[in-house]
């Protein structure tokens, strides 16, 4: 059954922004919250947990963004997750290091 035109999106402007905010902004969050967790724990066990539950992670990602009603409201909302996930990585790399 085909979808209904209705709740498709017309701009092709907007479905770009999903593609790629689905596609990079979600393989990005999925790829600094691996990191982290990889300071926090066993470097091995989170690199071969980063195969089965990165990948669902990132799914799950490109799901939200294409459920969005707008590609500039969830590149900023993934862009946010990023900018927050990084300054825990600069944080936690510091105080590891010490």
């Amino acid at each position: 059954m085909p979808a209904n035109k209705k709740y498709l999106t017309q701009s092709p402007l907007q479905r770009f922004l999903k593609i790629t905010a689905g596609f990079v902004g979600g393989f990005i969050i999925t790829e600094a919250f691996h990191m982290i967790l990889a300071l926090w724990f066993d470097f091995g066990a989170i690199m071969f947990t980063i195969r089965y539950a990165g990948f669902m992670l990132w799914a799950a990602l490109m799901i939200v963004a294409f459920l969005a009603k707008s590609g500039w409201k969830i590149w900023g909302i993934y862009l946010s997750i990023t900018l927050i996930l990084s300054v825990i990585i600069y944080f936690s790399s510091n105080i590891n290091s010490l």
